[in-house]
């Protein structure tokens, strides 16, 4: 679960006083909706030295199969439990269903944060 600070607030009911203003490493950003098309990445400053690169647009996957990684051309979105419109509007988020020059395979990976594709066969 990710932390959103602390409550507002107390055990009894009451409101807490305002402490601090927001810190750098507790930015939110927009989310990155990735979609099917000619591959598009953009870095990101992450807490430390690391960096974050955010896939805005990517056509290409790496699809496992009973052990063999194979990379794969996107052709769609079928399904997108996270949320309905994503198929309609071909965003790839993990655990999206996909149609690929493999067959169908399921997405692992986060591609707004890893900035690739990974999937599973599913067919």
């Amino acid at each position: 679960m990710k932390d959103q600070g602390r409550s507002t607030r107390k055990r009894t009911g009451g409101r807490l006083k305002h402490a601090a203003n927001k810190k750098r490493h507790q930015l939110g950003r927009e989310p990155a909706e990735t979609t099917v098309g000619e591959t598009r990445v953009q870095y990101i400053d992450s807490r430390g030295t690391e960096k974050k690169v955010r896939a805005l647009s990517t056509n290409v996957a790496q699809v496992a199969d009973d052990g063999t990684v194979n990379e794969a051309e996107i052709e769609n979105v079928v399904e997108n439990p996270s949320n309905v419109n994503y198929a309609r509007r071909n965003i790839v988020t993990k655990g999206a269903i996909i149609e690929t020059s493999a067959g169908r395979a399921r997405v692992t990976s986060r591609p707004g944060q890893t900035g690739q594709v990974n999937a599973v066969l599913i067919e």
